[in-house]
């Protein structure tokens, strides 16, 4: 594992996104807190979490069909098998992953779970997506920046206000990726059901997490500059390659795929 910044003790008395969503899938590493705001949000937003998983599974297939061999993730969440390296790692079993979370309990658990095959290697960076450059940093010693990599940040978008300028990490990260990479994004969306986004907002807020969800617009932003791959920018259940349609539902998450020229 590589500690970009000091390990800080986990905070149980404080809700963090990472556990509110690990709740969300049924998991069992959070604590009263988190379930606290898990079980206040809309039922979509257990939908959302499912659905942005699946979309994972799905966009990590693709990639590694497409050659892409390795993966920089921010954003990790505690890891739910199958976690990427392990999707990646069954297509191509030489993939490089590297894992990013500012949560202490993900880095407790990233040594145990996120097992690279022995023909591969995974990482586990401890830091913040507010610090893009530590990040991209640490992962060198992983990945190669001079080969084509595939940047994730899945479920984390709307937890970045605007005044942290999210567009500005984006931009960041993508600068440091060379052509033929991909870029793969998520995001909760404020323009599908604004009146349960409003209120998923409060409950997040109830518990000091911010929550900055965006139109379809504001979303296609993120991808200025990219070329943005088929089915294109879609909601999550909508994004599938070849005969992996999934089943029609409902969604507030806006998803897409892009490459970077």
């Amino acid at each position: 594992m590589t500690p970009a910044t000091p390990r800080p003790p986990i905070d149980t008395s404080r809700p963090h996104s990472a556990r509110v969503y690990d709740s969300l899938l049924g998991g069992k590493d959070n604590y009263p807190v988190d379930q606290a705001v898990a079980e206040h949000l809309p039922a979509e937003a257990k939908t959302g979490a499912r659905q942005n998983r699946a979309f994972m599974n799905r966009a990590t297939a693709w990639l590694a069909g497409e050659g892409v061999d390795q993966f920089l993730d921010i954003g990790t969440g505690i890891p739910t098998a199958p976690n990427l390296h392990q999707i990646a790692q069954e297509i191509a079993p030489a993939s490089r992953v590297v894992y990013c979370d500012n949560d202490p309990i993900v880095l407790r658990h990233a040594e145990a779970l996120l097992i690279s095959r022995p023909e591969g290697a995974t990482d586990y960076v401890h830091a913040d997506v507010r610090e893009p450059g530590t990040i991209v940093e640490a992962a060198r010693k992983v990945l190669d920046f001079d080969r084509p990599v595939a940047l994730s940040l899945l479920g984390l978008l709307h937890f970045l206000p605007d005044d942290e300028d999210p567009y500005g990490i984006v931009r960041t990260l993508v600068a440091t990726l060379r052509p033929g990479s991909y870029v793969v994004l998520s995001q909760g969306a404020s323009d599908v059901n604004p009146e349960r986004g409003e209120e998923g907002a409060a409950e997040y807020g109830k518990g000091g997490i911010r929550l900055a969800l965006r139109t379809r617009a504001e979303f296609a932003r993120f991808f200025d500059g990219l070329d943005i791959v088929e089915p294109g920018l879609v909601t999550a259940p909508e994004w599938f390659h070849g005969s992996d349609v999934p089943r029609p539902e409902e969604s507030g998450l806006y998803v897409a795929v892009a490459r970077v020229p």
